[in-house]
């Protein structure tokens, strides 16, 4: 997601008529982003952007704008809500939505399971009468109110007479489970008279009926309790079958939301990239999985199967993204990279342009460096723009924009120390580069060297081009982007770091005549501090160290790695004998020696767990303690710790990383309980003994290496969807193929774009790709159309009232139709 700005948002009442505003991405109603705040405006811009995993389903992606308040509950300006089926139509969009309204009725999520059942019932006196059984079984994802969710169900004929049943309160769940059976009198009693069912008038009396459900939240407010959504359902249906039990999801009221006037709370300009890809077994994909890995020998290699997908694909992001992930999954990366620059380098004419284009090779560099650098970035620049992003020191030098007060003196000179500082982390962290980049740098350096015999120059450029200008200039501009920091910087913080930004960038690009680079005079006067030889002699020391063929990486005396940290709320774990077992918010740090928590960030840990005596990490069902997003670390002598995530994203994050970084513990247990220990009994098994061994298997292990979570067969998956979309291209190119290898002339222009050094064997690359994309297709829409079969509409999957559902079958019964 990128959340850009928002504009025209509604004065504030008070005199300043500004506010202070933040925006949050939730998934229904779980809020699982938060941008910065920013303040005095109403057309915000926040500049962010948000990527994650969704771990479950979801009907809506929807975005809140909030007014922050320091005195009261952060009131809520509007709201947009993307339908989880109308994603597509906005795919990778700059698009302006209106903002909404929110009240009870657009907050309406959740489903409910019903049974109802029409039958006769013969009284004493011989008489006969028609009752309608309704039991309300449960519900599921009820939206929470103000913190909380008490609900209760209120169930209503609604016919010639009104009759209005309640459920029991049930406190503390959004799902609560009522089976509960009220019972209607349908029609009036009349004289037994053997019939099976109703006579005419009763008929034209039910049609006219229907039951409805209400749900609500028991709310000791004074404005009454709380409206969560509504069902109606016309009895007419019960006429082809006398009993019928299904969910359904919830609706808003018919009046709900219908009087006010949708355009005058401004709007918010989103664009969002979903994918979803259903992946089968490893085994479908062998065929295109094979011909991808084989890619790096194959010769030339513009005719290989991932060559190929990069001239095909729209953006070469696009085909790097998947590929880089696959190569690294199956250790793969450095011979193809080493293959693409090497034919990149051969087509370069001038030495100093090499790598500067937006190819296929720089776009998979970049990726592999944002993979498998993530952690070397964290260690190197986390510190220094921690303290840049805290202190906000004054380091504007460009004299027309300087603030009253300042002096332009001491601005260079603060700005003078942080490129200083950064510049010396940068260029002393070269035995921490990951030795999968310094492999690709050797690569690079000798291809360029080869290439460019008479240039002494090209090997360093060939690198620092990637380094410097592609990897450590853009963490330290944008470094939300590289998860330096959580949120876009503030506009001050934003400036130092642009200046930091583009003078580590010159540094590093050891070009002949430096002050020349910059457009700016202030910029070229502040670059004069740099311009010694050490800095030249630094930069070239750095740049030998990580791509010389020998290194390997010093890890003898390893430093902590930062994996993750923020704020969840922790059960005590009962080490004090009489302590009480009580929720308290901590601050939690894991890095690849120990998991640790404080009362607050920087404090001295409270608790620490060495990742060896993590034995598993799981999720905790939400019955145990009512409470959501809950997981548990169990540690020797099954001691566990209860966690709670702030939402569903975070709760996979924490047990991802936490499961991969003790993957290799030798005691990691096989079994465990998936709920707590409470009141002298498991309660997942009933187990007494706070000893008993798990009652239900531990989930499958992930890869060991903490850097690199990837599912290599959900990249081809990837592949293959990126292969099918683009299908015109490769029929397109096997088209060119044909004619080059047949009319060795000049070009035609359509064919002129792609890059085809050996045509018959490009053409036989491409015959493969088109064969395995087509087996592939057919097993999804084979897949596809068993799922139909199977698939109950009204099942807890597929509530009545799913529209992508409805959408589903209406394609489905095109597609037999026109199969038939």
């Amino acid at each position: 997601l990128s959340l850009g700005e928002a504009k025209n948002l509604p004065t504030y009442p008070g005199p300043n008529k500004m506010r202070d505003c933040y925006c949050t991405v939730n998934l229904d109603q779980e809020e699982v982003f938060r941008t910065k705040i920013v303040e005095k405006s109403l057309c915000p811009f926040y500049g962010e952007d948000f990527y994650c995993e969704i771990p479950r389903t979801f009907r809506h992606l929807s975005f809140y704008i909030f007014d922050r308040d320091v005195f009261r509950r952060d009131s809520i300006i509007g709201k947009v809500a993307i339908q989880k089926e109308d994603l597509q139509k906005y795919h990778n969009r700059d698009t302006w939505f209106q903002l909404q309204h929110v009240d009870a009725d657009s907050e309406v999520q959740g489903k409910v399971h019903l049974e109802l059942r029409l039958s006769e019932v013969i009284t004493d006196t011989g008489v006969v009468c028609h009752k309608l059984a309704t039991r309300v079984l449960e519900c599921q994802g009820l939206p929470i109110v103000n913190g909380q969710c008490d609900p209760y169900a209120t169930v209503t004929l609604a016919g010639p007479s009104r009759q209005v049943l309640h459920t029991k309160v049930k406190k503390k769940t959004n799902n609560p489970h009522f089976d509960e059976v009220f019972y209607f009198e349908v029609t009036r009693p009349s004289s037994y008279n053997k019939k099976s069912h109703f006579d005419i008038e009763d008929v034209d009396e039910v049609d006219k009926m229907e039951i409805r459900v209400d749900l609500w939240n028991a709310s000791n407010l004074k404005f009454g309790d709380e409206f969560l959504g509504e069902l109606r359902l016309p009895l007419k249906f019960l006429r082809q079958s006398s009993s019928y039990e299904a969910w359904y999801f919830l609706q808003p009221r018919d009046n709900g939301n219908k009087s006010l006037k949708p355009d005058d709370l401004g709007s918010l300009r989103l664009n969002v990239v979903y994918t979803e890809d259903h992946v089968f077994s490893s085994d479908y994909y062998s065929p295109l999985r094979d011909l991808l890995l084989k890619s790096a020998d194959v010769e030339p290699v513009s005719a290989s199967a991932a060559h190929i997908l990069g001239e095909v694909c729209r953006e070469k992001q696009e085909a790097a993204i998947p590929l880089v992930r696959l190569f690294l999954h199956y250790g793969r990366i450095v011979p193809f990279i080493s293959a693409i620059a090497n034919a990149e380098v051969k087509r370069t004419q001038d030495p100093n342009t090499i790598f500067r284009g937006n190819s296929l090779t720089s776009k998979c560099i970049d990726e592999t460096m944002k993979l498998a650098g993530m952690h070397y970035l964290q260690v190197t620049l986390k510190p220094i723009i921690d303290e840049i992003c805290q202190v906000h020191k004054p380091c504007e030098i460009d004299p027309v924009k300087l603030k009253d007060g300042e002096n332009l003196e001491n601005n260079r000179e603060n700005l003078r120390q942080y490129v200083d500082r950064i510049f010396t982390v940068i260029t002393k962290s070269g035995v921490s580069c990951p030795t999968v980049m310094c492999d690709i740098f050797f690569s690079l350096r000798e291809s360029a060297a080869k290439r460019f015999q008479g240039d002494l120059d090209v090997r360093y450029t060939a690198v620092s081009s990637f380094i410097f200008l592609r990897f450590f200039a853009p963490a330290i501009l944008s470094p939300n982007l590289f998860q330096l920091t959580p949120h876009h910087p503030d506009p001050q913080t934003s400036r130092t770091l642009t200046l930091i930004s583009k003078t580590i960038q010159t540094l590093g690009s050891l070009s002949k005549s430096k002050s020349a680079n910059f457009k700016e005079s202030y910029m070229a006067t502040f670059y004069d501090y740099f311009n010694e030889q050490k800095y030249a002699d630094a930069v070239k020391n750095f740049l030998d160290l990580i791509s010389s063929s020998g290194r390997r990486d010093h890890k003898s005396i390893e430093q902590p790695i930062l994996l993750k940290e923020g704020f969840m709320i922790k059960r005590a774990q009962g080490r004090k004998r009489f302590g009480m077992k009580n929720f308290k918010k901590r601050w939690f740090r894991l890095t690849n020696h120990e998991f640790t928590y404080q009362k607050s960030k920087g404090d001295h840990p409270l608790c620490s767990i060495p990742i060896e005596n993590i034995l598993a990490v799981e999720r905790l069902e939400e019955e145990s303690f009512k409470m959501k997003n809950m997981f548990q670390v169990i540690q020797p002598e099954r001691r566990v710790l209860y966690i709670q995530a702030n939402n569903c994203v975070e709760a996979k994050d924490w047990i991802d990383i936490l499961t991969k970084v003790s993957q290799c513990n030798k005691k990691r247990l096989t079994v465990y309980h998936p709920s707590a220990y409470l009141n002298g009994h498991w309660l997942c098994c009933k187990a007494t003994a706070d000893n008993t061994p798990g009652c239900t298997p531990c989930t499958g292990g992930l890869p060991a290496n903490i850097q690199l979570d990837i599912d290599g067969d959900r990249e081809t998956e990837r592949i293959y969807s990126l292969f099918n979309l683009y299908m015109p291209k490769l029929e397109k190119m096997q088209e060119a193929c044909g004619s080059k290898s047949v009319y060795d002339g000049p070009e035609e222009e359509e064919y002129s774009t792609f890059i085809i050094d050996d045509p018959k064997e490009t053409y036989k690359t491409l015959k493969l790709i088109i064969e395995g994309v087509g087996t592939l297709e057919q097993e999804h829409a084979q897949y596809k159309r068993d799922k139909f079969k199977k698939t109950k509409y009204g099942s807890q999957e597929h509530p009545i009232g799913d529209k992508s559902f409805q959408t589903y079958i209406r394609q489905q019964s095109e597609i037999s139709a026109h199969s038939i």
